[in-house]
């Protein structure tokens, strides 16, 4: 059984692959961490241009739109801030270039805890395959946060030319993952995701269906007669 988390940090940054990942991966979490007075980043590698099945879309087209819906998105749940990286969606790789892009936002945000996803989930269950963005951005930012952004001789360009000093994440919450060990209570914050979801409205083409599929995904835990909704994750917690 995941423990249910008690204290949460007060400066984070969210890692993902593609606009709509925070909201789906997490929403409840990041609203509920926003209204308790978190500042929050998000971190996109892509903009989501391969994303869709319109024989007139254009890959320029399709990143304005899902940049603009991620920011709107985002606004919903409380989150100020939200940094595309660009990288082309579909692609994307754990690649030093990856892995010093991420080490400078990290350094100059300097997150008490980062939230990403699960680089070694390949699939879920026996109807979905993961995506491999969502691997590949899950172990460049693990391979940022621990030791690359910790260690000041690790890209030392960053330091010397930049001024950015290493820095050392608190935490990380790997979401998406089939081995959790941590569940955040996002009961009061369903309906706050789910209205970050209607502002995808390039990706989510029967917005019922969504709100009613993550209305249904009570958790079974709960006590008998309570209706509860909870997100989970891995956390790792460094202590040296």
């Amino acid at each position: 059984m995941a423990d249910t988390v008690e204290q949460e940090p007060r400066r984070i940054m969210g890692v993902f692959a593609h606009p709509d990942d925070p909201e789906f991966f997490c929403g409840g979490t990041f609203a509920r961490w926003a209204a308790e007075g978190a500042q929050i980043t998000f971190v996109l590698a892509t903009s989501g241009d391969k994303g869709s099945g319109d024989p007139e879309m254009t890959h320029e087209k399709l990143i304005a739109i899902r940049e603009v819906e991620e920011h709107n998105a985002a606004a919903v749940l409380g989150v100020k801030e939200v940094i595309f990286l660009r990288y082309p969606d579909g692609e994307l790789q754990p690649t030093l270039e990856l892995r010093r892009d991420l080490v400078r936002l990290i350094r100059m945000k300097r997150p008490e805890a980062i939230v990403t996803t699960d680089p070694t989930v390949w699939w879920y269950g026996t109807a979905s395959i993961n995506h491999p963005d969502h691997r590949a951005i899950g172990a460049a930012t693990l391979e940022a946060v621990y030791p690359t952004a910790r260690d000041r001789l690790n890209f030392i360009e960053l330091e010397r030319d930049e001024g950015l000093e290493p820095h050392k994440v608190r935490q990380v919450y790997i979401s998406g993952t089939a081995s959790p060990t941590t569940k955040v209570d996002v009961t009061d914050f369903l309906e706050t995701k789910i209205r970050s979801l209607h502002e995808h409205k390039s990706q989510i083409a029967d917005m019922e269906a969504m709100a009613e599929r993550q209305r249904s995904n009570k958790d079974p835990e709960a006590p008998e007669g309570v209706t509860r909704y909870m997100e989970q994750f891995r956390v790792i917690t460094f202590t040296r």
